[in-house]
Order: C-alpha cells, then structure tokens, then sequence
C-alpha cells in the first residue's frame, strides 16, 4: 500500500510538472529561439519591416547559421542571392562592402535583407505573404501570379502558388511568424 501512495504522489507532482511547464511558453524559446534580435530590431525598425517576420525569414533560410551559402550562392543568415546583394548596395549607396561581409556579418546581411524586404513591402502594398513568396521567388513571378488569378497573395490559398519551393517557403515562415508572435509578445 505504501508503495503504491508513493507512486500516486510521484505521479500528482509529475502531472503537476508537465502543467506547469505548458502553461509557461517560456520552455517553448528552446525550440523557437531568436539570435541577433539586436541587429533584427534595428534594421527592421529603420526599414518598417515587423521584426518576426525577419525572424521568422532568417530560421527558414539558414537556421540563424551566420556562414550558410545555399547550392544557388545565396549568402548569410538571410540568404541572400550575390546579384540582389549588388543591386540592393549600389540603391543604398553602400561603398567598401564585399560579398565576404555580407556572408559572414550578420549585421550587414541583415540590413540588406531588411531593406530589400521594405523595397518588396512597397511593390506589394504591405502584403505580407506576397513579400515573402517574392523574397523567395522573385518580385516579377509574385505579380504575375497575382495579375492572372493564380494566386490571391493570402495564406489561406497558399496552396495556389505554382512554385511548391515557394508555397512551402511562405507556409514555413508563416508558421515561424505565428510561433514567435505567440511565445515572444513583443520583440
């Protein structure tokens, strides 16, 4: 009898553990951590982007893994394409900056990524799923999915998008968005 009283107290506080752990999302920033929220911070405010969504950009491309190059050249933490880095340096004016850094300083990529994802917000009136199907897709494939019905630009018939890389990409950092926006509150 005594044995089967301990079991039952053991199993009270084990229950009450677990209650206490899921009802405290603060266990859940193991999962879903945010590295480089100074920097995200910054740049997305300097470049009115919400800054869960550079979050949530930066984990579906590389995983907060500042060295990452993708098989197609994409550099850094946000992935961004060599050709795009170069357009978005020579808008902003940006002299003395390598491929080398934007690869490896998370800071520099960062303040390219957010400002191309301002240029994107502009060219689709703020929606943020047609910005993130275009950050992955390319701007001029998102307006003529538009243009001709294909796509909406919600996330709702995000299944409508052509490419499956990029219907996947957008569900990825949708999911991301809401998983931070949830367990972070405020950034």
């Amino acid at each position: 009898m005594k044995w089967l009283r301990k079991k039952r107290v053991l199993l009270v506080l084990f229950l009450g553990f677990t209650l206490l752990v899921f009802l405290n999302t603060q266990w859940l920033t193991l999962f879903y951590p945010i590295y480089y929220k100074e920097e995200i911070r910054y740049h997305a405010g300097k470049n009115h982007i919400d800054p869960f969504v550079v979050a949530a950009i930066i984990q579906v491309e590389s995983k907060y893994k500042p060295d990452k190059e993708s098989r197609k050249g994409a550099l850094g933490l946000m992935q961004i394409m060599p050709d795009t880095a170069k357009w978005v340096m020579d808008k902003k004016k940006l002299k003395g900056i390598t491929f080398e850094s934007i690869s490896h300083e998370p800071n520099m990529n960062i303040e390219i990524g957010t400002w191309y994802l301002n240029y994107l917000s502009e060219q689709f009136d703020g929606n943020m799923f047609a910005v993130i199907a275009a950050y992955n897709a390319g701007p001029a494939n998102v307006k003529s999915w538009l243009k001709n019905g294909r796509w909406d630009g919600s996330l709702e018939t995000s299944k409508n998008i052509p490419f499956g890389e990029t219907r996947h990409y957008v569900q990825r950092v949708a999911h991301y968005y809401k998983q931070y926006t949830q367990i972070y509150k405020a950034f």
